[in-house]
């Protein structure tokens, strides 16, 4: 009865100065009011801006906050009954305080401010960065937060997110990207949006991915130019200019209907999450929001406070070691988790996470990875983290997130290096088929799981995986003019020609051939695979392995190459098909006692010349057939003795030297092995299947 009491009397005063929490703005159903709440630690001031839709310039009204009733703590805080804000579309503050750069205060009083908790985000037509970047009001010409007034539930229906274990296979995605092309074969509204992924999903389930990963859809800077994403204001909106529904706030209802479409297809959305940085970057950059709310709480600073620290190369680095900015952190989560619905996250620049904030790093157990680990464990949310950023390489186990999977960027260089034909990898290769146990050891201490390391031959940074093939350097653009730089750490190979201009048919034969031996690859090693959309029909970049700021045709999808690679699509689908049905490839542990390595014959030839391996892959642990491998990445031919069974035990399901269909052959139409000695062509790769029992 006391505790119901205390309630009544919170929620009296609540209703008369607004609440602490939860920050943003939140809609309050029994008072039919909004609540406003704002963190900021040194503000000494803070006016809240409402808008209508007729004037973006001039607030149709202004509320300022006063502490000795509006400010709790840290909070500022107002409720304000939607009677009074029923013609008022739009929301943004003003922030009082310090310009004080040596201390590292830079508040500006007149500047327009968006809210870091905004769901939505609406600019208007005269938005300008520039402004921002200026001193002084930039009215009319900021980001505005869009006023939840439609409190309408989204029908989520029966929505249960799926969960996928041995047949988990990740396909990373840019949403405008992959259906921009008027070549995409879906609708002009829709092209380049949510909604074009919804159209597109019979080709996602004909392919047979199981999992996407979204490259970033925080909403970001349209005029900041990084088409990729990696440079957000809001950590809570979806990115406007990726929904068809032009009404504001229709970004959030048309996200929604994608995950759910996607859930009903049996396919899991990941976001690639950047939380290490925005895009006001360093001391001469917009301020649009954190900046001048509170830029010592949000931002690590040099010792000389005057400078931002930019272990990201962006510009600065988000202070995750403060409590408040872990809450916005784990809160943002949440929101895509419970609101959302979204199934997991891959974290850009995760080891920033372990950033004290002195810029020390704390590898034993930094807070914010404890938070979002421990709340990771009870929603059953995915986190994968890329291990790294410009000054530290914590792959692995060096890792503090001990359950998180990780993106692998060794398994991409070794394989890469073995299939282009460089000497001394085979041990390399070893050690990434059989899932990295040097970086994911599965000793008592350790005890990882050989699925925590996220395979992956390319992704949205580099070059596709044609043009791994097509390129022996890259061919960038930048202001018009192309740049062709000397061959780097992109371990690539043209097969004999620079380019597509003129290409020999031998050569474009050899280039398929490359391409199916590291998709065979990918999918026959330990851990849980990942390649970037369009590489199933070798889509190219022409070259260019950092098309960042590429939004056009040169990152746009190319439909019209699924039809001229139909025969690559076709061995892309039987391999994804392949590895999902053979759950001996992809273990929560590793291989063990079941592989064992040859090659060409009983000896495995590990000298630094040797370009050839092969192995046996026992599935009687997990009730699946046998399998036997031999990968021969040399120039010549060479021959092989299979070192298990009898030669009519075995059935050859794969062999990437053969042209399509016979390169993979269907399921119950497999070839018998006539002898245990095998011919296997050059840069080829041959699988065998022996049934279970």
């Amino acid at each position: 009865m006391g505790a119901h009491i205390v309630d009544t009397y919170m929620d009296r005063w609540a209703a008369q100065e607004g609440a602490q929490s939860p920050l943003g703005v939140t809609w309050v159903e029994e008072e039919q009011a909004f609540n406003f709440a704002l963190y900021s630690k040194h503000a000494m001031g803070v006016t809240l801006l409402l808008y209508g839709s007729d004037d973006l310039v001039n607030p149709a009204a202004r509320h300022r906050l006063n502490y000795l009733t509006n400010k709790s703590g840290r909070v500022w805080h107002c409720r304000i009954p939607v009677s009074r804000l029923r013609n008022m579309t739009y929301y943004a503050y003003q922030v009082e305080g310090p310009f004080e750069p040596a201390e590292g205060h830079r508040f500006d009083p007149e500047k327009v401010l968006l809210d870091p908790y905004a769901k939505a985000v609406f600019f208007p037509p005269g938005f300008d960065r520039e402004a921002a970047r200026e001193v002084g009001s930039n009215a009319g010409r900021a980001p505005l937060g869009v006023m939840p007034h439609d409190h309408r539930q989204f029908e989520w229906g029966q929505d249960r997110p799926p969960r996928h274990t041995h047949d988990l296979v990740i396909c990373e995605m840019h949403v405008k990207g992959f259906t921009m092309r008027p070549n995409s074969g879906i609708s002009d509204e829709t092209r380049g949006t949510y909604a074009g992924v919804i159209e597109k999903l019979p080709y996602l389930t004909e392919l047979g991915v199981t999992a996407i990963e979204l490259l970033p859809i925080h909403q970001r800077d349209p005029q900041e130019g990084n088409y990729w994403g990696y440079m957000p204001l809001n950590f809570f909106s979806p990115h406007y200019e990726y929904a068809s529904d032009p009404v504001a706030g229709g970004q959030v209802h048309e996200f929604r209907a994608m995950v759910k479409a996607l859930h009903d297809a049996g396919i899991e959305v990941l976001l690639d999450v950047v939380y290490n940085h925005t895009t006001e970057g360093n001391q001469n950059g917009p301020t649009y929001s954190y900046r001048a709310i509170d830029n010592t709480t949000y931002y690590l600073l040099e010792q000389d406070r005057r400078w931002y620290r930019n272990d990201t190369g962006a510009g600065n680095v988000i202070h995750a070691a403060n409590r408040y900015v872990r809450r916005t952190v784990v809160e943002s989560l949440l929101y895509w988790k419970d609101e959302m619905h979204v199934d997991g996250f891959r974290f850009d620049l995760a080891s920033l996470f372990t950033r004290n904030s002195d810029g020390s790093i704390n590898l034993d157990d930094p807070p914010i990875i404890a938070e979002i680990s421990g709340i990771a464990e009870l929603k059953r949310m995915r986190l994968i983290a890329e291990a790294w950023d410009l000054s530290t390489y914590q792959l692995g186990r060096s890792f503090p997130g001990l359950n998180w999977l990780q993106w692998n960027g060794k398994f991409r260089d070794d394989v890469r290096a073995f299939v282009k034909g460089d000497p001394g990898t085979v041990p390399a290769l070893m050690t990434r088929l059989y899932g990295s146990d040097d970086l994911f050891p599965d000793q008592f201490l350790h005890a990882y799981h050989a699925y925590q390391s996220v395979n992956f031959i390319t992704c949205h940074d580099g070059f596709s995986l044609y043009d791994l093939v097509a390129y022996n350097h890259k061919h960038n653009w930048a202001n018009g003019h192309q740049n062709q730089d000397g061959r780097d750490d992109n371990y690539s190979w043209n097969c004999g020609w620079e380019g597509d201009e003129g290409v020999p048919d031998a050569v474009m034969a050899l280039r398929k051939r490359q391409v199916k031996n590291l998709c065979c690859l990918l999918f026959l090693s330990n851990g849980t695979p990942m390649f970037c959309a369009g590489d199933e029909f070798m889509n190219t970049q022409g070259g260019n392995n950092n098309p960042y700021n590429q939004d056009n045709e040169t990152t746009w999808l190319d439909w019209s190459l699924l039809e001229r690679n139909h025969d690559v699509f076709r061995f892309f689908k039987r391999m994804i098909a392949f590895r999902k049905a053979h759950p001996s490839l992809g273990r929560s542990r590793f291989w063990r006692e079941d592989v064992h390595w040859y090659g060409v014959g009983p000896e495995i030839d590990l000298s630094h010349d040797s370009h050839s391996l092969a192995f046996f892959l026992s599935g009687a642990s997990q009730q699946d057939d046998d399998l036997y491998v031999m990968i021969n990445a040399y120039w010549e031919d060479l021959s092989f003795t299979v070192q298990e069974g009898a030669a009519q035990d075995w059935w050859r399901v794969i062999d990437t030297s053969l042209p399509s269909p016979d390169d993979f052959h269907e399921p119950g139409q497999e070839q018998v092995l006539r002898s245990l000695h095998c011919r296997v062509k050059a840069r080829s790769v041959v699988v065998l299947r022996r049934k279970a029992g």
